[in-house]
């Protein structure tokens, strides 16, 4: 794969539906994905990756069964760590950049209508 330059206002004009993420760039082992997001995606988790959400516009709550819930904000980010379960909610439309493992399964082992593959987020990746 070659070199990644864009912007980032410019891939997320490419992201046209909710919880679908967006592969943006891949390094040392890492993916950058964007996403919209809005509503609720389902409870999961990932056994093996940490996951970090970085909020770039709008709000977003990382619902959590064992711990107290985190809301975010514009700018704010949060890791939930390897294996803790999760649901992340948005009331409105928010805009999310997610840094993770490569191979890290979009919901878990969890598979729903929202899921999308690994190979359907690297999709607009040249080969």
């Amino acid at each position: 794969m070659g070199f990644n330059t864009g912007t980032i206002e410019t891939e997320y004009a490419e992201v046209t539906e909710h919880w679908s993420p967006r592969v943006i760039a891949d390094l040392n082992g890492q993916s950058v994905k964007l996403a919209k997001v809005q509503g609720q995606l389902t409870w999961h988790s990932h056994r093996d990756e940490d996951e970090l959400f970085l909020i770039w516009k709008g709000s977003l709550t990382i619902e959590y069964r064992d711990r107290p819930h985190v809301h975010l904000s514009a700018g704010d980010f949060h890791v939930v760590p390897r294996g803790v379960e999760h649901n992340p909610v948005a009331p409105e439309e928010c805009w999310i950049v997610l840094f993770e493992p490569s191979q890290t399964k979009h919901t878990g082992d969890v598979v729903t209508e929202k899921t999308k593959t690994l190979d359907a987020q690297r999709s607009h990746l040249p080969a």
